[in-house]
């Protein structure tokens, strides 16, 4: 469990989570598997349900593949009150991460793989209020990166490829949740799973360590969005007691 502080801000402030003043199992939907034409509709319908609303930004160097981008993302902060979790597959994250922090995102992920000052840009999405994510991809380990980690709010470890949605999950990854989760130890560090997040693999991701599931069809994709982040939240929890 970790227990979230107000200082510096109010626990109202959207920038954080809503669901629990105690945080254990968070569930983000990603809105890349929503109905883009009916978006703000999309996301009101996990509210009061999903801790994070997580938008995945491509500019199609990083990864191949192009989806939204700063003015998106400041348009949807006018129109959830869900805190949003910025997901940055691009290039330079040192020159364009900041802004989505000062934009009013709660969490800005970054990829290692992408930064040239990854302290240093951390340092700056703190500076503007926001939590300050790592991203690797699979096949990034986590052994090099975790002197870094007091710097960090939430470690992302991608259980796919980035750059699409609806991959399979790549269980390749599990032993790798499980060392950045003893890295982790008790730290104050979150540690986010993406990719292929299901009503099957979050137990597996939950089992190996993991604190905050992004999911995407698993939740848009169903039937009941709301239901589906219970669900995930209920199997999540199991999987961990």
């Amino acid at each position: 469990m970790v227990e979230l502080s107000c200082t510096g801000a109010p626990c109202t402030d959207r920038r954080r989570p809503t669901s629990l003043v105690v945080v254990g199992i968070q569930i983000s939907p990603s809105i890349l598997s929503a109905d883009f034409a009916n978006l703000a509709a999309e996301c009101q319908s996990v509210a009061g349900h999903a801790d994070w609303l997580h938008v995945d930004v491509m500019d199609n160097h990083f990864v191949p593949n192009l989806t939204i981008g700063l003015p998106v993302v400041e348009s949807l902060l006018k129109a959830v009150d869900t805190p949003v979790d910025c997901h940055l597959m691009i290039e330079d994250p040192d020159r364009w991460a900041p802004g989505y922090a000062e934009a009013g995102a709660g969490s800005v992920t970054f990829h290692v793989e992408a930064a040239t000052a990854p302290i240093k840009l951390a340092r700056d999405l703190r500076r503007h209020g926001a939590r300050a994510g790592l991203g690797l991809r699979p096949a990034t380990p986590v052994e090099p990166y975790a002197d870094l980690l007091p710097e960090f709010d939430m470690l992302l470890i991608m259980t796919v490829e980035p750059g699409f949605g609806g991959q399979k999950f790549l269980d390749v990854v599990v032993p790798k949740i499980r060392r950045a989760r003893q890295i982790i130890g008790d730290a104050d560090v979150w540690l986010q799973v993406d990719g292929g997040v299901d009503t099957r693999t979050i137990e597996i991701c939950a089992d190996a360590g993991a604190d905050v599931f992004v999911a995407g069809s698993a939740v848009f994709g169903a039937e009941n969005a709301a239901d589906a982040v219970d669900r995930l939240r209920t199997l999540a929890g199991s999987a961990q007691s």
